[in-house]
Parts: C-alpha cells; structure tokens; sequence
C-alpha cells in the first residue's frame, strides 16, 4: 500500500458570511449585513478543507497577509505541527485576537484536509469515536416572558429536546423578569426537556455582579436548569470560583478565551463545572482538545461552544465523538450559516439526537451557491 506523506498547501482564502446574520442578543446588536462568522478554505492539489473563524472577514483577511506565507507550501497532513508554527511566529502580532481566532480557522480545515487524506472522521484521528450520536441543544435568545412559548414550541416541534435561552433581557431589567422568563421557558419545554440559561456576562458593560448571580442562581435550582452559563464578567476569576463552590446548579463558561495558556487557570483554579470552548475562535481543534483533556485532568465537563457556522458545528460533533464525557453540542437555531451552508443539511433523529458524521474529514460537504450568496464572492476555484 502506498502511503502519503505530503499534501501541500497551495492557497488558502476567505469568505465572510453576511446579509443573514442572526441576531446575537448584544447590546450593539448585530444587524444582518454585519460580518462575525468567516470561512476558510485551504487549497491543495487533492481537494480543499474547510475551516470557519467567529471574526469579521476584514481581520481574517488582515491575518492572512501575515500567516499565508507561513502556510503556502507547508503539509497539510501535520495539522497540529503547522498550526503551532503559525503561533510561535506570531507572538507579537495578535496573539490570541484575530490572528488566533483566524489560525483556528486554518487548522479545522487541516484537519479536514487530513481526514480526507487518511479515509477517517475527524474524530478518530484525534480520540477515537466513543459515539455515533450527539444530543443538540437548540440555543435561543431570550424575549420578554410572553414571548417565550413562542420562541420555543415551534423548535420543541423541530424535535428538539434540549434548550438553551440566553441573553436578551435576563439580568438587564429586574429578578422578577428573569423568574419570569425561565418560569415561561420551563412551562414551554416541559419538564422532560434540558433547559440551561445563559446570562450573557460577555456582553458589554454587563451589569451582574456576584451577589446577583447567586441570587440567580438559586431561582434556576428551582426550576431544575441544567447549567447557569456566563453568569459574569469573563475575567472575573475569583468570582466564578466563588460561585461555582456556593451555586447548586453548575457554573460554565470560557467561550471568549483563546489558547491552552488562557484556559489553563481557570481549569486549575475550579472556576467552572463545564468549560465551553469555542473551536473557532481558541485555536481550533489542535488546541480545543488539548483544553478538552486539561478539563478532564482537572475534573471539569467539556461541551463545546457553538454559536458559529456549519463548519464549526462539525468540527464540534467531531469532537464531541472523542471525548467519552460530552453529549451535548451547541445548535444556534434558525441561522442559515449553519442550515444552508451545509449540502446535505442536518437533521435530528426520532430521540432528538444528531448523527454524528462518519465520512472522512469533517464529514460535511458546502453548499458552494449559499457560500457564494452569503460571502458575495466568486467561488469558481471552489468547484473541483
């Protein structure tokens, strides 16, 4: 059998997403023309992998001009080794901002650029797949509590049978509406159903302190909520030990956190119960599952943070397949980035659960016309 041992990196390109973009809850609300989510595609001589970057394309193309000519030329088939190239020889220019969240980009698509070489899954190749399936947790924005119902019965609908709200008005208004609209969430899902609140605390000049997130944390425990997520400012250390050790409902967090380094404290420290790191945005898989395993080592859950593309909700279930402990994976609902931008689409199985992708790489193939509608861009090269 002859065996491969060099892929190398011909191009590598940018497609920012924008016209569709959903809203985000935040306090500078994103409007649909605005640019956050940004693909990537590694060219080579075989094929193209794909990679996905929560950052705007103008700092991913930006990144570019520095990283491409470390990249061009380099195997595609030692994702981890390259990606680390590209961070040690960016330390003064970016480390962890946009250079960091668009080198995460870059090594999802070598990975996918591996595992197409190799014939496997993703997942195999950095863990071995504990997992064909995976439950979604359709992750929402919270409204003013007469408006809850609606938001949820159409997607309990969908098959559904996790939910996240988060966002909106909860914290920003008054202890009796945030009761309100978990109280409303509860009664919508039902009781059967997994219901997690996220506060927003990474939202600008968020308002909850300490001693409002115990209080809000005790009413959660009251209505059975599986986990209480940035329930504050996401550089208050202290405080999210503290509360993790006082709340009875878990403690998660870490989605804005790039590289092992930065997540590495916390871990240590006990600040959370489950740390959620965003595959797009800390490095990409390279560095998501080494914080993955730093999560285990230190007694710590691990479901990854999804609010992203098609792309990232693969490289997620690819790992999600790798880690024995985490059954859960963040499904952003209604978002076009992640319904129309993958070719066969996505569908939930009769128990709510996601199959997890089985063919080589990530498992996925775009849709080139919704990329080149989102990105507004010629995708020609694209079409091999």
């Amino acid at each position: 059998m002859q065996r491969r041992t060099q892929l190398k990196v011909q191009e590598v390109r940018a497609y920012g997403l924008r016209g569709r973009t959903p809203e985000g809850g935040w306090a500078n609300e994103l409007r649909p023309e605005d640019c956050v989510h940004t693909i990537i595609a590694v060219l080579t001589e075989d094929g193209i992998g794909w990679g996905s970057v929560f950052t705007s394309e103008a700092l991913v193309k930006a990144s570019l001009e520095i990283l491409r000519p470390l990249l061009i030329g380099e195997n595609a088939l030692e994702p981890e080794r390259v990606s680390e190239k590209l961070h040690q020889h960016t330390f003064w220019l970016g480390r962890g901002g946009s250079i960091t969240h668009t080198i995460s980009g870059i090594d999802i698509a070598l990975w996918d650029l591996l595992g197409k070489a190799c014939g496997q899954p993703v997942g195999r190749l950095i863990g071995g797949r504990y997992r064909e399936r995976v439950r979604p947790y359709a992750s929402l924005l919270m409204r003013q509590p007469e408006q809850m119902a609606d938001e949820l019965l159409p997607v309990k609908a969908q098959g559904f049978r996790a939910f996240k709200i988060g966002w909106g008005p909860f914290g920003r208004k008054s202890n009796a509406i945030d009761e309100a609209i978990v109280r409303a969430a509860r009664e919508a899902v039902g009781e059967e159903s997994l219901l997690m609140v996220d506060a927003g605390g990474s939202d600008a000049y968020w308002p909850g302190d300490y001693k409002w997130a115990i209080r809000a944390a005790e009413m959660l425990a009251e209505y059975g909520v599986y986990w209480f997520e940035e329930a504050l400012h996401p550089d208050a250390l202290a405080g999210y030990v503290a509360l993790r050790r006082a709340s009875r409902v878990p403690i998660t967090g870490g989605e804005v956190f790039t590289r092992r380094q930065s997540f590495a404290p916390w871990l240590t420290a006990g600040a959370f119960d489950i740390v959620q790191p965003d595959v797009t945005k800390c490095g990409g898989l390279s560095e998501q599952r080494r914080i993955a395993q730093m999560a285990v080592d230190n007694g710590v859950g691990f479901i990854p943070h999804g609010w992203n593309t098609t792309v990232g909700l693969a490289s997620d279930l690819q790992i999600a397949s790798a880690f024995p402990g985490t059954d859960l994976v963040e499904y952003l609902t209604g978002s076009p980035f992640i319904d129309d931008l993958c070719a066969a689409g996505w569908k939930l199985d009769a128990d709510g659960m996601l199959p997890i992708p089985y063919t080589p790489g990530l498992g996925i193939d775009l849709n080139l016309d919704a990329l080149a509608e989102f990105a507004r861009a010629d995708v020609t090269e694209l079409r091999r």
